[in-house]
């Protein structure tokens, strides 16, 4: 795209920022008594078809509506393939698990990601991984001989979560974009604190820390592993020496918090996007904004339709990007 077709997608995006939820409509949707009063809301605010849907159709018909939005402005969608990657592998994993149980299990795949889900499952079915793009190939049946021959569905899981975080880096540092760029190293931090904290605490040997954890320039892999073979206060100290030392707090107070400073963590780092106006950054950080918007409408409607309490709900919201 010319510098002229990206100044007018941006206005597009700050036009729509404009519809964005902020804090004060997190806490009027807080404040709601019901699950159904913050339906009406989220529908007062445009959300949904306003045909009675529910909560779930809502979320997936905004998400639908953001990528819409995208290709109106952008002729080659392929530059946000970074989000997608993910999708792609989880629909991998599901195909294999669906294959090696030899039962078609309903609503297992999902929809939207680089590859159509179909065309997975046939190169699973077929065991004929040549008709996936080249960077799924390998791990595609490595897995699969993992999950065919012994059965070890979680190390299935570990070597395409893996495959899928090694993907996003090397896609994101082809495109030469400062956000995609940005966005890979803190979904692959996110990820390999993850893994760090869930096996020191079951006790993984090295062999998994080797295998899952992806590499990064913000946080190193070796040391990551030694302090996760030594165990989490091991790794809450590693974590004190780099600039994701706040983790730290998080990873204390509970998984669900870390969860939370994760999202927090990306959608803070792009806030700087609002003030771009002549390249794709400001487009991808829309999408993300999106994203996140949906996935803390998710946890509030949940929160409510379970009947938890507000402030228990609210520990569990992230920062929204207006």
């Amino acid at each position: 795209m010319s510098q002229e077709q990206y100044i007018y997608a941006v206005a597009r995006v700050r036009s729509k920022e404009l519809a964005l939820l902020d804090k004060s409509v997190l806490e009027q949707l807080l404040s709601c008594k019901t699950y159904e009063d913050c339906l009406k809301i989220l529908s007062d605010k445009g959300w949904g078809d306003h045909n009675g849907e529910s909560a779930e159709e809502i979320l997936s018909q905004e998400r639908e509506k953001t990528w819409s939005f995208i290709r109106e402005l952008v002729s080659d969608m392929s530059v946000f393939d970074t989000f997608l990657y993910e999708k792609d592998f989880h629909n991998l994993k599901a195909a294999i698990k669906q294959v090696y149980i030899r039962n078609e299990v309903p609503n297992i795949f999902i929809n939207d990601g680089t590859v159509d889900a179909n065309q997975i499952y046939e190169a699973v079915k077929n065991h004929d991984f040549s008709i996936l793009p080249e960077h799924m190939q390998v791990p595609a049946e490595e897995a699969y001989q993992v999950q065919m021959r012994n059965g070890d569905g979680q190390l299935c899981d570990v070597i395409l979560d893996r495959a899928a975080l090694d993907t996003i880096y090397k896609m994101a540092a082809a495109s030469e974009n400062e956000l995609l760029m940005e966005y890979a190293e803190l979904r692959i931090v996110t990820a390999n604190l993850n893994s760090s904290i869930r096996g020191a605490k079951t006790g993984k040997r090295i062999e998994f820390f080797e295998m899952a954890l992806a590499q990064c320039k913000t946080l190193s892999k070796k040391e990551l592993v030694r302090a996760s073979l030594m165990g989490v206060e091991a790794i809450y100290d590693y974590l004190e020496t780099t600039v994701y030392d706040d983790a730290v707090n998080a990873l204390k107070e509970s998984f669900s918090s870390f969860e939370r400073w994760c999202d927090n963590l990306i959608i803070n780092r792009i806030k700087p996007q609002k003030f771009n106006t002549t390249s794709v950054s400001p487009l991808a950080a829309y999408i993300l904004a999106r994203e996140n918007e949906i996935k803390t409408v998710r946890i509030l409607l949940s929160g409510k339709l379970n009947d938890l309490p507000e402030n228990s709900i609210r520990e569990r919201l992230r920062d929204m990007y207006v």
